[in-house]
């Protein structure tokens, strides 16, 4: 009960617009009553950026948000170790296993399905 009194006092409290300083530019911002409800919904804290720094920070950090995007177009370039062509992978390789083209991985993926289901 005591953080759902706690939970009320903060959705009054955040009637208005409030303004804010930003942690790495140093500019006040505005935190707007609309994006005080749209944070508070997703149970997330007040921002400690501006919007430009957290954009900022967000592209740094590869694009940030879920974590479920895609990997980068960008890798390792590596020779394959079934076709031997040239190819890019989205991880560093270890050197202690094989590296394949998507090609080829999805030839081994699909030809040893079972077998390899154990060792993940």
């Amino acid at each position: 009960m005591y953080n759902r009194d706690e939970d009320n006092s903060q959705r009054t409290h955040m009637a208005g617009d409030i303004q804010l300083t930003c942690s790495d530019c140093g500019q006040d911002f505005t935190f707007t009553a609309a994006d005080q409800a749209f944070f508070q919904e997703r149970g997330y804290s007040t921002p400690k950026r501006c919007k430009p720094c957290r954009q900022a920070k967000k592209s740094e950090q590869g694009g940030g948000g879920s974590g479920y995007r895609p990997a980068p177009s960008h890798g390792t370039p590596v020779i394959c170790s079934g076709c031997g062509q040239p190819t890019t992978v989205p991880f560093e390789p270890r050197g202690d296993r094989p590296v394949f083209c998507r090609d080829c991985y999805q030839a081994r993926k699909g030809s040893s399905s079972g077998a390899r289901s154990g060792r993940y």
